[in-house]
């Protein structure tokens, strides 16, 4: 039977991507503190303080938010954070302290349209975000609020549930006569009954039968649907009409308006129309800035969108770097019998394979491995420091972690040491062309 899809927008994104990424979202800040001869991150303006075992919160200008109060606490998501007296006590705070789910609960979650889920005593109702308890804990289990209602149990006897649907003001409006519901995503919802699903509208009108294997959410106007007698996934549009056969045995993600999907074992391309595109491969990683990873017969190589390969697959992987293959900072490292290179958008490679190991470009500089030791180079290849690190790190909000002589420290983009210097050569500075 085909395992459960899991539809997840920009799947895969490489991990350095994703810091990069969030270094975009976030202001991150980061002072020296000598007292702790810590780094104290202040991200979007706000950093957590410890003393005496306990954290609180300070703003860049050292005015403290919160004193420090809470065993454990979250990093603020966006306006709001997680704090905690101990496991299974815990609360909800904003960017100026103050309390706006009291920490008393077994659980409590980030707001989601408007409304904050929280568990008392194994059950669940919701907060608003001004603070106040608009719906008492009553349900075994709730699904937080999306479109204006959320996916509750309701028990009908000791041994009789229903999922169904409940509004912001607590009115039941879609009646609890399901084994299974999915939150709202696009105006519909997943629904399932007799270990079979379908698709509800907000009025609880079936507008896709209820007779499918696996569903994913509607994402982008779209969704598959597994068919009961093939045990294979069709792609549906937003009206709900199938617009491919049933011919997918898997569906590995979605990005920049692809699909990744398998048939007769080989994967490829899928758009939203039913297309597929740019033949099929052993594998093939999501595209990212318009550029993807395939594979054939173990080599690997990239195309670009428009299908052409730009770099040829016979390349090699060894697989414990995530982000093999994909461009970071116009750059992608490359591997062909054991030594690392680097190939630009063109497919033009400008760093030759002539390193052992090598961790991928940021911030405009690249650690390189030649035989044991660490380095960095430039975009263009230019070694900007010398080859005597154990290990190195790719640089994150101007800081690289080295290791020297078995002592690690942190360096900045010109090379100079910003923590825990005191054994650290003064004479290890990069050389960099301006």
């Amino acid at each position: 039977m085909l395992k459960r899809f899991f539809f997840i927008a920009l799947l895969i994104l490489p991990l350095v991507m994703g810091a990069q990424v969030n270094q975009q979202k976030e202001k991150v800040v980061i002072v020296d503190d000598e007292d702790c001869g810590c780094e104290l991150y202040f991200i979007d303006g706000i950093q957590t303080t410890r003393r005496n075992g306990l954290f609180g919160f300070k703003r860049e200008d050292g005015t403290e938010i919160v004193e420090p109060q809470y065993k454990y606490v979250d990093q603020f998501h966006g306006d709001y954070c997680l704090v905690f007296y101990d496991y299974g006590v815990c609360g909800l705070i904003d960017r100026n302290g103050r309390v706006v789910v009291p920490v008393q609960y077994e659980e409590v979650a980030y707001p989601t349209d408007g409304m904050i889920r929280f568990k008392d005593k194994n059950l669940y109702g919701f907060y608003d975000t001004a603070g106040n308890i608009v719906i008492s804990p009553q349900y075994r289990t709730a699904s937080g609020f999306s479109e204006g209602v959320a996916s509750v149990i309701i028990d009908f006897d000791s041994s009789t549930i229903g999922y169904g649907f409940i509004d912001k003001s607590n009115k039941l409006v879609i009646p609890a006569q399901y084994e299974y519901t999915y939150p709202f995503s696009e105006n519909c919802a997943i629904v399932k009954k007799y270990d079979r699903y379908g698709m509800i509208d907000h009025n609880g009108h079936e507008v896709l039968p209820i007779k499918y294997l696996e569903i994913t959410p509607m994402h982008d106007g779209c969704f598959f649907a597994v068919d009961a007698v093939e045990e294979k996934a069709a792609l549906f549009n937003s009206h709900f009409q199938q617009i491919t056969d049933f011919v997918y045995t898997k569906v590995d993600g979605y990005n920049e308006d692809l699909y990744i999907v398998e048939r007769n074992g080989r994967k490829t391309f899928l758009d939203r129309k039913g297309k597929e595109h740019f033949g099929f491969y052993d594998y093939v990683g999501p595209f990212n800035d318009g550029y993807a990873m395939v594979s054939n017969n173990g080599k690997y190589g990239i195309i670009n969108k428009k299908g052409k390969i730009i770099l040829p697959i016979e390349y090699d992987n060894s697989g414990y770097r995530s982000m093999e293959y994909i461009f970071s900072e116009n750059l992608a490292m490359i591997e062909k019998d054991g030594k690392y290179g680097f190939v630009n958008k063109s497919g033009k490679i400008v760093i030759p394979l002539i390193y052992s190991s090598a961790q991928h470009c940021t911030e405009g500089l690249i650690p390189v491995r030649k035989n044991a030791l660490w380095g960095f180079i430039d975009t263009e290849g230019n070694e900007v420091s010398q080859f005597v690190y154990d290990a190195a790190s790719y640089f994150q909000w101007g800081r690289a972690e080295v290791v020297f002589e078995g002592t690690t420290y942190k360096i900045n983009t010109d090379g100079e040491c910003v923590k825990g210097c005191k054994t650290y050569p003064k004479n290890l500075k990069f050389k960099l062309k301006h």
